[in-house]
């Protein structure tokens, strides 16, 4: 790994205190892992993740009491990070198949089978280089949107925009039929921006606000998803909302 990577957010949640305190050792000793939250609820996690920045990955153990691994996995918030379910049993092989998980790995896990595994999740990024955006990786011709997709512009209707969600240093734009994903980050996204009916409602979202079906505990229900409203927007976005 050089240096020039950009380190991958983690966290780490499994109910066991001990297996816990194996991960955070084996992350804190691995070059271009950044550890931001260690978790013994799934439950908890999921509401941790939907508030969270963006992450790049989930060391996640499967059997947990109330919410399993797996039940995380399905609810995890587009677009997900990587994970790499970590258990005590191979039974759970082919549900991780299904998920489409990096990797699998069973306790007691040793140390350069966990770098293996990170090493998948590495390859699986985009390039710390390709984030770094072009000049004309956003345009605009006042109607329509023009972002840089793998070295080609793609124009996108901003009327079919959803929202745009916070990716590493990159954002994702999300359609009803399809996602793009921009080398922009999230705050020049919502600086470059022309169009008014967007907002930011999170510190990983950004709204269309002719597209929101309904609001239901701090939730913004946009055609198939929901997106979460932050606590330090709700006031601001509340007041823009009644005045659409």
């Amino acid at each position: 790994m050089t240096s020039a990577a950009r380190p991958l957010r983690c966290a780490i949640i499994d109910d066991n205190e001990i297996n816990r305190l194996t991960l955070e050792h084996m992350v804190e000793m691995t070059d271009g892992l950044e550890l931001a939250a260690s978790l013994p609820d799934a439950r908890q996690a999921l509401t941790w993740l939907r508030e969270a920045p963006a992450l790049d990955l989930l060391l996640l153990d499967v059997e947990m009491p109330h919410l399993s691994g797996l039940d995380l996995v399905r609810l995890l918030p587009a677009p997900a990070p990587a994970v790499v379910l970590v258990t005590s049993h191979t039974t759970y092989a082919v549900d991780a198949f299904d998920l489409q998980v990096a990797d699998y790995l069973v306790k007691p896990v040793d140390y350069p089978r966990f770098l293996k595994a990170i090493e998948r999740v590495r390859s699986r990024q985009v390039p710390a280089a390709a984030a770094v955006a072009p000049d004309d990786a956003l345009t605009t011709d006042g109607q329509n949107l023009f972002v840089r997709v793998n070295n080609k512009l793609v124009r996108v209707d901003f009327n079919e925009v959803l929202y745009i969600e916070a990716l590493s240093t990159y954002s994702v734009l999300v359609t009803e039929k399809q996602k793009h994903i921009v080398y922009v980050t999230l705050k020049s996204m919502e600086e470059r921006l022309p169009f008014a009916h967007f907002a930011r409602v999170h510190r990983s979202y950004i709204v269309n606000t002719r597209r929101i079906e309904s609001v239901e505990d701090n939730q913004l229900r946009l055609g198939q998803y929901e997106v979460p409203i932050g606590k330090s927007y709700q006031a601001d976005f509340m007041r823009r909302l009644r005045s659409l």
